[in-house]
C-alpha cells in the first residue's frame, strides 16, 4: 500500500509538470477583462506569456499544487478505497459515489491550494520581469492572504470548489471504472498500459466536461480581490455579473486549454505510476492491474 501511495505521488508530480502550462492558459482566459482581453484565444495566450514573460511564466504558482499533491492524494484514494468497502459492492454507483465522497474531503487542501495557484498566476501578468512582486511563493501568498484575510479569505472559493469536485470526481472514477471494463484491461494483455492511459486520460476529459462552468466561476472569485478590487459577492452575484457582462460563453472560457491538458495530464500520471511500479516490483510479484489509481485534480483533478 506504502508503494502505490508513492507511485501515486511520483505519478501525480508527472502530471503537474505535464499540465501546468495549459492551467496557467485557463486561469487568465478565465479571469481576463472582457473589456480590454489581453488574449484572443487558447494559442494566442500561449504565445503571448512565453513572448512577454518567458516559458517560466507558465509555470508560475506551481509551487502550491506540487505541495499539497501528496496529501490530495492520501485523502482521494484514502477516502475512495474505504468509501468503496463501506458500500460493500463494487458497482458503477457506488464507484460515483465513492468517488464523490473523496473530491468532497479533498476540498480541504485543495481550495487554499488552488487560491495560491490562481494567485500565483495572475501575478506580474504581461511582464517579462515583474516590477512589482507581491508573493514570493505559495507559501508566502497563503501567509499574507491570511494575516489580511483571516481562515475565510484562505478558503475564499470553498463552495464552489466543492460543487466542482464532488460531482467531477464522481464522473471520474465512474468513467475510469467503465473504460477499463469495456477494454478489457488485464494483466497479461500486451496492451494493458496503453488501455490504461486512454482510459485516465477519456476519464479526465469527461470529469472536467461534467462541472466546467462552476470552475470559471470558482477561478473568477479566487481571483477577485487582486489589485485591490472586489466585484463579486458570492457564487449567484459572480453567475449573474458574469453572465449579464459576457453571456453563456463565458461558462467555456478556457475550456480549450483544459482540455488539452486534461488528457495529456492524465496520460503522463498513469504512464510514470505503472512504469515506477514495474520497476519498483519483480514481475513475478505483479499479479494483478495495479496501475495505480490517481488522477491529476481537475484542479486538480
Amino acid at each position: 500500500m506504502a508503494l502505490d501511495f508513492l507511485a501515486g505521488c511520483v505519478g501525480g508530480a508527472a502530471g503537474v509538470l505535464v499540465g501546468h502550462p495549459f492551467d496557467t492558459v485557463k486561469v487568465r482566459l478565465q479571469v481576463q477583462n472582457v473589456e480590454k482581453p489581453l488574449y484572443r484565444g487558447t494559442f494566442h495566450c500561449f504565445q503571448s506569456i512565453i513572448k512577454q514573460e518567458s516559458a517560466f511564466g507558465l509555470y508560475k504558482g506551481i509551487g502550491s499544487p506540487m505541495m499539497g499533491l501528496t496529501f490530495i492524494n492520501a485523502l482521494v484514494f484514502g477516502v475512495q478505497g474505504n468509501t468503496l468497502r463501506a458500500l460493500g459492492e463494487d458497482t458503477p454507483l457506488n464507484q460515483f459515489l465513492a468517488g464523490s465522497a473523496a473530491g468532497a474531503i479533498q476540498c480541504i487542501i485543495c481550495c487554499p491550494m488552488e487560491l495560491a495557484k490562481t494567485r500565483m498566476q495572475l501575478q506580474g501578468t504581461g511582464e517579462y520581469k515583474l516590477k512589482t512582486k507581491n508573493y514570493k511563493n505559495s507559501l508566502d501568498c497563503l501567509i499574507k492572504i491570511y494575516r489580511k484575510e483571516g481562515l475565510r479569505g484562505i478558503n475564499r472559493g470553498m463552495v464552489s470548489t466543492f460543487i466542482r469536485e464532488t460531482p467531477s470526481f464522481g464522473f471520474y472514477f465512474l468513467t475510469y471504472d467503465c473504460m477499463t471494463r469495456y477494454l478489457g484491461c488485464e494483466a497479461e494483455d500486451s496492451y494493458v498500459i496503453p488501455k490504461l492511459l486512454f482510459s485516465g486520460g477519456m476519464s479526465g476529459i469527461v470529469s472536467w466536461l461534467s462541472t466546467y462552468p462552476v470552475d470559471v466561476i470558482k477561478s473568477r472569485l479566487q481571483a477577485d480581490g487582486v489589485g485591490g478590487v472586489t466585484q463579486y459577492n458570492g457564487i449567484l452575484d459572480c453567475v449573474r455579473k458574469s453572465y449579464r457582462e459576457e453571456g453563456w460563453r463565458v461558462f467555456t472560457r478556457g475550456l480549450t486549454s483544459t482540455l488539452l491538458r486534461a488528457f495529456p495530464v492524465n496520460a503522463a500520471t498513469f504512464a510514470t505510476v505503472t512504469v515506477f511500479l514495474m520497476y519498483m516490483r519483480s514481475e513475478d510479484n505483479l499479479r494483478e492491474c495495479e496501475p495505480g489509481p490517481v488522477i491529476q485534480q481537475p484542479s486538480s483533478l
